[in-house]
C-alpha cells in the first residue's frame, strides 16, 4: 500500500504501528525487570533486622594526635544515628559492639608555596581497624583492618587551618565508610 505522497506503508489502512497500550505496558513492565535484575537492585533490606541496637566505644588511639579518637569514635555514632535503623546504646545495653581502633595518622604535604617552598596545603590520613561483633552470639558481624580517610586543610597565613580541620573531616569520611560496611548483603 501506498500513501498519498506515493510512500509504502507498510501497515494495512485502518491501523496503527504504534504499540496498543497495554502491549506497551507488557514491554515496558518487562524491560524495567530485566533492568533492575542486571543492576544489582534487590529487595533485601540494607541493614541486618535483627539488630536494633549498638555500643559504639571510644575508639583507641594508638597515634600521637590527641582527641582524634573521640573525633571518629562521636562521627561514628551520629553517622549511625542518622542513616542506620540502629539505636546507640550503653554497652550494657546493646545487642551488638562496634569498637575499633587508630592505627595510623600521618600528614604529607599535597602543595608548596613558590617562595620559600612552605607547605601550602597538607593532607592527613587516618587509619583505623574495626570490628563490630554480636554480643548475643558472639559472632563477628563486620571486621576491617586498614580502613583510611584523609582530610585537608591550608596553614599558611592567609588562611590559617589548624590540622583539626583535616582530622574532623577524616573523621567524618571515616564514619561514612564504617557504616557503609555495616549495611553490606547478608
Amino acid at each position: 500500500m501506498t500513501d498519498r505522497q506515493g510512500n509504502v506503508n507498510p501497515y494495512p489502512a485502518g491501523t496503527s504501528h504504534y504499540l496498543s497500550g497495554t502491549s506497551g505496558v507488557c514491554i515496558a513492565i518487562a524491560v524495567l525487570g530485566v533492568a533492575l535484575a542486571g543492576c544489582g537492585y534487590t529487595h533485601q533490606p540494607l541493614y541486618a533486622e535483627d539488630v536494633n541496637t549498638v555500643a559504639v566505644p571510644i575508639f583507641e588511639n594508638k597515634s600521637i594526635y590527641q582527641d582524634i579518637e573521640r573525633d571518629v569514635t562521636e562521627a561514628l555514632i551520629n553517622e549511625i544515628e542518622l542513616r542506620t535503623p540502629y539505636k546507640v546504646v550503653a554497652r550494657d545495653r546493646a545487642e551488638t559492639l562496634l569498637e575499633g581502633t587508630i592505627t595510623q595518622v600521618d600528614q604529607g604535604r599535597l602543595s608548596r608555596r613558590h617562595e620559600g617552598g612552605l607547605p601550602q596545603e597538607l593532607e592527613m590520613r587516618v587509619r583505623v581497624s574495626f570490628t563490630w561483633k554480636d554480643l548475643r552470639s558472639g559472632q563477628t558481624l563486620r571486621e576491617r583492618r586498614g580502613l583510611v580517610a584523609a582530610g585537608r586543610y591550608i596553614p599558611a597565613v592567609e588562611v590559617g587551618e589548624q590540622y583539626q580541620t583535616a582530622q574532623h573531616a577524616a573523621a567524618q569520611r571515616l564514619a561514612f565508610q564504617i557504616v557503609a560496611t555495616m549495611g553490606e548483603r547478608w
